[in-house]
């Protein structure tokens, strides 16, 4: 007798949906409590990420009367204030220990961006927004730092990675929500995020003990780092110097693209807000288990390389691509899969190096490199826009984020 064709079908479906479920249980086994709670407090707090996505909009829209060339300006300082907050959330981190530091600045920042919110004047938008950025930006070296503590080498990455999920899971809810309030007032992004930074600050307090006293050295890291300093060790330096130069392009995607999309797509907000979370929504399905099978495979840095690659191929496709709703998903699928493969491989890199006792520090710098790159990136395209044009900059992003790759590149050969 015959077997029946949709028999053999059922029978290749069920083992393939057997797979993907094995597949995913595998990518999120192993992981510690404590980086499970990490991650929700971080959940919490990134689902109200709202600000900043349309902070350059909002300055621009003719309520406040700002030209793009002041908005960038005001992007600008939040990433100077975010280079101090970086600097000083390691130094503190380091002395005081990582809970106090997350738990003062996650209050602290809620508070300053209902503040931001209710501010007209635009020296005091830039005040309010360096305060903010350097108390927002303390908390990432001490945030670094607790995931690292709570973590075994082997599954280390794929901690950094949870973490990264969701924060970009709470993106994509935020981004999402975030378009549609902004469609009603503006003002209401900044009540959101203040209130959701003040509950992650709860949730933080009320579900991880703090564990301020140093915790006993693992076998694998008793190891020392390979400077005393991150300021004395060169290999960490290069790496810090193409990090600025690829994050710098990165931030485009977040501050100037939306504006792109806004003036010659005519895009409304709730739509740029989906372009935002489809960002988020890729990377929440399918970032672990991507880290899953490629990590311990190759040297963090061949993963870095290539996916750094791939952002600049994206913003190189702006000007190639016929200008479409179609072509604008399509460039933020190609910039979220570079995403993917560089970013938690750098996490990976620059720990690697780190021991307990200067662990802050690393991860401060780092922090630093990043919000150099905001400082730089975000006004610096602005510039180039009220200047030069769209094209100009995305021919000039793609080209600094190639010299970025081929620096990676570099440092990976020696």
């Amino acid at each position: 007798m015959p077997v029946r064709k949709d028999g053999h079908i059922c029978y290749f479906c069920n083992r393939m949906l057997g797979r993907t479920i094995s597949l995913y249980t595998n990518a999120y086994s192993g992981l510690s409590r404590p980086t499970w709670l990490l991650s929700l407090v971080m959940l919490v707090n990134r689902s109200g990420t709202m600000v900043i996505p349309f902070m350059t909009i909002y300055l621009t829209q003719p309520a406040m009367g700002y030209s793009i060339g002041q908005a960038g300006l005001v992007m600008g300082i939040f990433g100077l204030g975010a280079i101090c907050g970086g600097f000083l959330g390691g130094r503190i981190t380091d002395r005081l220990g990582f809970y106090r530091v997350q738990l003062f600045t996650l209050t602290g920042g809620g508070l300053l961006f209902m503040l931001l919110g209710q501010v007209k004047s635009y020296p005091f938008i830039c005040l309010c927004t360096f305060l903010l950025s350097l108390v927002n930006e303390a908390f990432r070296p001490a945030n670094s730092t607790a995931i690292a503590h709570y973590t075994k080498e082997e599954n280390r990455t794929r901690s950094y990675s949870l973490n990264r999920l969701a924060i970009n899971l709470g993106w994509a809810v935020g981004g999402a929500i975030g378009g549609i309030l902004a469609s009603i007032n503006y003002h209401l992004l900044f009540w959101v995020d203040g209130i959701t930074n003040i509950l992650a600050a709860i949730l933080l307090r009320y579900f991880l003990a703090d564990v301020s006293a140093p915790a006993p050295v693992r076998r694998e890291e008793t190891t020392e780092a390979p400077a005393t300093s991150p300021y004395r060790d060169k290999t960490y330096l290069n790496f810090i110097g193409f990090t600025i130069l690829f994050a710098a392009c990165f931030f485009q995607v977040f501050t100037i693209l939306p504006v792109y999309y806004k003036r010659t797509l005519h895009l409304p907000e709730y739509m740029i807000g989906l372009l935002m979370t489809f960002n988020g929504v890729i990377i929440t399905l399918f970032e672990m288990v991507l880290v899953f099978k490629l990590e311990g495979r190759r040297k963090s840095l061949y993963y870095i390389f290539n996916g750094v690659c791939m952002v600049a191929l994206s913003f190189l496709l702006l000007n190639i691509l016929p200008l479409s709703v179609f072509s604008a998903f399509a460039c933020m699928l190609l910039v979220t899969i570079g995403e993917i493969m560089a970013m938690p491989f750098m996490n990976s890199f620059w720990i690697a190096r780190t021991a307990k006792a200067n662990r802050g520090q690393y991860a401060g710098l780092y922090t630093i490199a990043w919000s150099t790159a905001q400082a730089l990136g975000p006004s610096g395209g602005s510039q180039v826009v009220e200047h030069f044009g769209f094209r100009t900059l995305w021919w000039t992003i793609g080209g600094v984020c190639l010299l970025s790759a081929m620096g990676f590149r570099w440092l990976s050969s020696k």
